[in-house]
């Protein structure tokens, strides 16, 4: 018996990065949600252990993480207005959401600089 065998490629041309990389903050953001409750819970334990939490959590790395979460969340809001618009709107022509991914990426970098600077510097102590 033969088994079929796809022989089709995807290019990695920008509207599969930005799907890509809208799953990926998705997962990422639910991952989140699950350390968020996991302080959030030591709140109802007493003083004591959220205090040792928080000690944890304000540690440089935990500062550094969080410029990843800004990414994270900025990428994945922004993206997520460009795919609404993509339903509701006329960016399902190949060049206008092709501008408007380029768009996407340039808006969140942007963003993610500007916030990611006060957040570097604090994790950093300068």
């Amino acid at each position: 018996m033969k088994v079929f065998q796809a022989k089709v490629r995807y290019k990695l041309h920008p509207g599969y990065i930005a799907w890509i990389l809208h799953r990926a903050t998705g997962i990422m953001l639910g991952l989140y949600l699950f350390l968020h409750i996991w302080v959030i819970h030591h709140l109802g334990q007493g003083e004591a252990a959220f205090n040792e939490v928080m000690a944890v959590v304000q540690s440089p790395f935990f500062h550094l993480m969080e410029i990843g979460l800004l990414g994270t969340v900025v990428y994945h809001g922004i993206n997520g207005l460009r795919v609404v618009f993509i339903d509701y709107g006329n960016l399902a022509k190949r060049e206008i959401m092709q501008k408007a991914v380029y768009a996407v990426f340039a808006v969140s970098a942007l963003l993610i600089i500007v916030g990611a600077i006060p957040m570097a510097r604090l994790a950093l102590g300068l």
